[in-house]
């Protein structure tokens, strides 16, 4: 299993406590890479950016095998902007799913949550704490550790273009 490493500002703070016990619960190793107090006035940037540098580094040693993040904001859009400026990131923001099916090019359908792993590779999931329930992250996140990369040569190709 990949280590999973958990950043957030004051809006994230609660969601991301929270979702670091349901992932131990899962037996996974943790980190926290704070916020560890509660302060309005924080800035993401802070944690956001050492989680990501912690991410991209333990996956340039352990390869796919490596570390995940899970990086949570008010609406995790800068916290995923502030992730993807480290090379070797891929932040996907998940908001919950969208309200029709999605299928990709064969017709298979796929949630949200699924396609950032298996087509996108994504290794850090940015969560908009002001838009999901605790259950809803919950099961966005088990998504997103379990599933893998599908490694199709047509997704290898266009990760290679990064």
């Amino acid at each position: 299993m990949p280590k999973v490493y958990f950043a957030s500002d004051h809006a994230g703070f609660d969601l991301k406590n929270a979702l670091i016990e349901h992932v131990r619960s899962l037996g996974y190793g943790v980190e926290d890479m704070g916020a560890s107090v509660l302060d309005s006035e924080d800035d993401y940037p802070d944690f956001i950016t050492p989680c990501a540098r912690r991410v991209a580094e333990e996956n340039a040693r352990a390869g796919e095998a490596g570390a995940r993040g899970i990086i949570i904001g008010g609406s995790g859009q800068g916290e995923a902007m502030a992730a993807n400026r480290i090379a070797g990131v891929r932040a996907a923001v998940f908001y919950g799913e969208p309200p029709h099916p999605q299928t990709d090019a064969a017709g298979a359908v796929l949630d949200m949550g699924t396609s950032i792993r298996a087509h996108n590779d994504a290794n850090v999931l940015s969560l908009g704490a002001r838009f999901l329930s605790q259950e809803e992250a919950q099961a966005a996140v088990e998504r997103f550790l379990t599933t893998p990369f599908s490694g199709e040569e047509r997704h290898r190709r266009r990760l290679a273009k990064f």
